[in-house]
């Protein structure tokens, strides 16, 4: 399947690219390599999806460039199934973390990433960052409550990651 978006990789960039909504989050998960390392494992095991309250289906036991999964969203058998595929990886001593697109049959266009970094202070920092419109009507129909729901997926990514690792 090819992915929605022609702007593949851009959640890397600096600046994300035009004509899409833009949410932005960075919270502090904590200082230190004992700290990193745990977080590390825990992004690695779609921590940030689960703790928000998403079911992942995907065949692999991490992510990698190519990856191809889905997040669900809803209430036991009534879930709504959005399919993605992982664009970008980065595996480096102080920054993991990787963005994925949309495919075909996701409600909206675009790409989400989720980075870990260490500063120089040896603080603990998780990014997200996205770029989204929508891909089906009813999704651009209902626009607010979209917008609302992204933010609080959002927000809640971020207190995943807080949390330290899920069970």
């Amino acid at each position: 399947m090819t992915l929605t978006y022609p702007e593949v990789g851009a959640t890397r960039d600096d600046r994300l690219p035009a004509g899409y909504r833009h949410v932005t989050r960075r919270v502090r998960v904590g200082s230190g390599p004992a700290v990193f390392a745990a977080a590390r494992a825990g992004l690695a095991r779609w921590q940030p999806q689960r703790g928000a309250g998403l079911r992942v289906r995907t065949g692999a036991d991490r992510p990698a460039v190519g990856v191809e999964f889905a997040t669900g969203i809803g209430l036991g058998p009534l879930r709504l199934w959005v399919p993605c595929r992982i664009v970008w990886v980065v595996d480096e001593p102080d920054r993991y973390g990787f963005g994925f697109g949309t495919l075909p049959g996701h409600i909206a266009r675009g790409e989400e990433s989720f980075l870990l970094s260490t500063d120089d202070a040896g603080e603990v920092w998780f990014d997200v960052r996205a770029f989204s419109r929508p891909a089906k009507w009813w999704v651009k129909l209902g626009d607010p409550v979209a917008r609302l729901v992204q933010s609080r997926v959002t927000d809640r990514y971020a207190a995943a990651m807080q949390q330290g690792p899920l069970p």
